[in-house]
């Protein structure tokens, strides 16, 4: 693999100024590698500008869309303008991304001693140092990997991953293309890295640390979740049926079991507005059947 010299730190934020200078500060607290900065601001309202221009040096370059694309929109943006720009490994994160001192170090140590990969995935913390449950890597598309300790460190192989820190080398991009932009939110993650993972082994490196400071560390729950949130589970189920329909006949009966078993949860809760949930659980399934994005690459080539 060619060496991966260049890293670009690809950021997407919106409207968490402070968050995103505790995540600036950590990428420049960075020891023993070192990475430019590449954040794509979607249209924060939020003084984000100002603070970027507080931020500003030769290592720091700002993109302002010009209007809210989500974080699977933000990625896409991001990594076609850093695999454009010339860097050879991208190393993505959302805003609430806090790299721990060694993290990149570890990652590239990685990198260089594994004859190939397609991606490589940190371990993601919350602040008080507790595996966070939304970040956990899979060994396969159903079950998430047993944990880091059993193998003394190593590498472990992972076919699914967050962007909440996610490594890979430029090359990676420009053979499978970009996040789909069209999800919005929700399950882009999922689906690039498996998308990558089909065809090439994927690990997760437990020396790599980063902090994931979100404001809630439980898996999201649509049963649970308080009403003003609702919307944007519409993407979370239509999006999942574009990631798992990949997996034939397996993948959908996954679907309907996941679906069934969190109507059966709405069902049995506590929760206002049962019908609208579950009206949100199977609409989103149905547009799901329909949704078939284009898989674009960077530069504007031709998708699939």
């Amino acid at each position: 693999m060619t060496p991966l010299r260049r890293v670009a730190a690809v950021v997407v934020t919106y409207n968490r100024r402070e968050l995103l200078a505790e995540c600036i500060a950590c990428l420049r607290a960075q020891r023993g590698a070192e990475c430019e900065i590449l954040v794509v601001d979607n249209a924060s309202t939020d003084g984000t500008a100002e603070l970027l221009r507080e931020q500003a040096g030769p290592d720091l370059t700002v993109h302002t869309a010009d209007r809210n694309l989500g974080g699977a929109g933000g990625f896409a943006l991001g990594a076609d303008l850093a695999v454009q720009a010339g860097y050879d490994a991208l190393w993505l994160m959302d805003d609430d991304t806090l790299p721990e001192p060694d993290a990149l170090s570890a990652l590239l140590a990685a990198a260089g001693a594994l004859p190939a990969f397609g991606w490589l995935s940190s371990r993601a913390v919350d602040r008080e140092g507790r595996d966070q449950p939304m970040n956990r890597q899979r060994k396969t598309p159903y079950r998430d990997i047993d944990g880091f300790d059993a193998r003394g460190g190593a590498p472990v192989p992972s076919v699914m991953a967050s962007f909440v820190s996610l490594f890979l080398p430029a090359e990676t991009v420009r053979r499978f293309g970009l996040p789909i932009a069209e999800f919005f939110i929700w399950s882009d993650d999922w689906e690039y890295t498996r998308r990558i993972s089909r065809a090439l082994p994927c690990y997760t490196v437990p020396q790599s640390v980063v902090v994931h400071a979100m404001n809630r560390s439980s898996v999201v729950s649509i049963a649970q979740d308080t009403a003003e949130r609702l919307p944007r589970y519409r993407f979370f189920y239509r999006n999942d049926v574009v990631l798992y329909r990949r997996e034939g006949l397996a993948g959908w009966a996954w679907l309907l079991l996941k679906d069934a078993w969190h109507t059966a949860q709405v069902v049995l809760s506590r929760c206002p507005d049962k019908g609208r949930r579950i009206g949100i659980v199977w609409r989103g399934f149905a547009a799901g059947v329909r949704f078939r994005p284009r898989i674009r690459f960077p530069g504007g080539r031709p998708g699939v």
